[in-house]
């Protein structure tokens, strides 16, 4: 159930380009927020002044083919330099072209700066030049406190729902520590490892994603990412404290780099007595990556990490894995890393080298003529499929008639060599193509499919 969730929770973005005009419902303050029943507080009014509608045109890779695909998503404006931040499930590095509604419903073009689809955060800048020709304003917001939330605080969800104009509703907030084991929504890309989730009942719909969760003074305390389709407003935010985080390191540098040692962890809750324990000690290792640094210092499922560079661990609930994980991805990488481990009986440390974190997901391309859409082996890829190396590409996608499919290959392949050359990265399987568009001759494929290997001839 937790994966039909997961699978179904981020916004889908693929909405028609409906633009109505302004809309906003604000619903009166309740008794208890200390105000007059029905007033908004100038906070608030400066906060919807921050946020836009964002629609995004972008490719896709996928069925053999390149097609377009056109989504609306929400977004707030955080600085004064036209900084806005959204989830990354709205505007990714394949959007080609980026529009943003303000809130005096004037478009505006905007770029990507920045995209983390670990924490679901992208940040976009407004065309500042566009701004000054056209005498244009806008307003920003400010971050709130999410460390001091609490169940039953009032909050509001604004955004564009379904492509509606600024639109605002109430709610509390639910929970403020939700834990989504870490799954894989953005296009196939990981998501959900290094936080928790604000947990609220303010409504939430489609085209809401990347909109703020704000306390009834105006701060953003969240950043809206998910709903439980099919629940009565069950919707949850990105804490402040962890976007405020990711906006800076985006606004240095396009990527956020992290640490990755192969450790899986799991919950040790009820667990302690097996392990001669006493509660609220250690994490356990669920699984270890092959070929990572922690397989390469023999540590393998079933251990126990007692301290991270000699500072204890307290892993025994689930909502306590996210903060752990983002302790070591923290660490800069190739830095060594100290571990105190218990296996039965015995306590021993180990010392390994942190690596980079990488997606499971590469570089992503079609190939028109062939009817085939690939992508590019990640190591992350390599060491899931036990792969014997990181060279070859990913069949994600193919088309009937179309040479590829003629010749035998299935979505799944993995093509490691053409034309018996190794395929070491994309650019040089797009120069082999290109030779092939300019005279279209034979081109051998060696391809890799359950381990083991097969030899086809896509034929002009």
């Amino acid at each position: 159930m937790l994966r039909d969730f997961l699978s179904a929770s981020i916004m889908q973005r693929r909405l028609p380009s409906l633009f109505v005009a302004l809309v906003i419902l604000l619903l009166g303050s309740s008794p208890g927020d200390g105000k007059t029943q029905g007033a908004v507080s100038p906070g608030l009014k400066k906060l919807l002044n921050a946020v836009v509608r964002i629609d995004v045109r972008e490719i896709r890779f996928n069925g053999g083919g390149k097609r377009t695909v056109r989504g609306v998503g929400s977004g707030v404006i955080m600085t004064s330099k036209g900084h806005i931040l959204t989830n990354a499930h709205v505007v990714s590095p394949k959007a080609e072209e980026i529009s943003v509604t303000l809130a005096n419903l004037e478009q505006v073009n905007a770029k990507l700066l920045g995209w983390d689809h670990w924490t679901d955060l992208a940040v976009i800048q407004l065309d500042l030049k566009e701004i000054e020709e056209r005498n244009l304003k806008f307003s920003r917001a400010g971050f709130g406190d999410s460390d001091n939330l609490y169940p039953g605080q009032v909050v509001y969800a604004a955004g564009t729902p379904n492509g509606l104009a600024r639109t605002v509703t109430k709610g509390i907030i639910s929970n403020t520590n939700r834990f989504f084991k870490g799954s894989d929504n953005i296009d196939g890309h990981e998501t959900g490892y290094f936080n928790t989730w604000l947990q609220t009942d303010a409504a939430i719909n489609p085209g809401n994603s990347g909109g703020p969760l704000v306390t009834a003074d105006g701060k953003v305390v969240g950043i809206n990412t998910r709903a439980y389709l099919g629940a009565s407003n069950l919707a949850f935010a990105v804490p402040a404290a962890t976007a405020r985080s990711v906006m800076e390191s985006l606004l240095r540098d396009p990527e956020i780099v992290r640490s990755y040692i192969g450790l899986r962890p799991g919950p040790m809750q009820n667990l302690e007595a097996f392990y001669d324990l006493e509660v609220n000690t250690g994490m356990l290792i669920n699984g270890v990556d092959p070929g990572s640094p922690c397989a390469n210092v023999g540590l393998r499922p079933g251990d126990i990490v007692l301290a991270i560079d000699g500072d204890p661990v307290d892993g025994r609930f689930p909502e306590q894995l996210p903060p752990i994980q983002n302790r070591i991805a923290r660490h800069p990488v190739g830095s060594k890393l100290a571990l105190t481990v218990k296996r039965g009986d015995e306590v021993f440390e180990t010392s390994l080298e942190t690596e980079k974190l990488e997606s499971r997901v590469g570089e992503q391309w079609a190939f028109e003529d062939w009817g085939l859409s690939v992508q590019k082996v990640s190591r992350a890829m390599a060491r899931e499929r036990k792969l014997a190396s990181e060279e070859g590409v990913f069949v994600i996608g193919t088309q009937a008639a179309f040479p590829a499919v003629e010749a035998g290959v299935s979505r799944g392949d993995i093509i490691t060599k053409i034309n018996r050359e190794s395929i070491v990265s994309m650019d040089r399987l797009k120069e082999v193509y290109d030779a092939y568009e300019a005279s279209p001759e034979q081109v051998l494929l060696e391809v890799e499919r359950r381990h083991q290997v097969s030899y086809f001839v896509m034929k002009p």
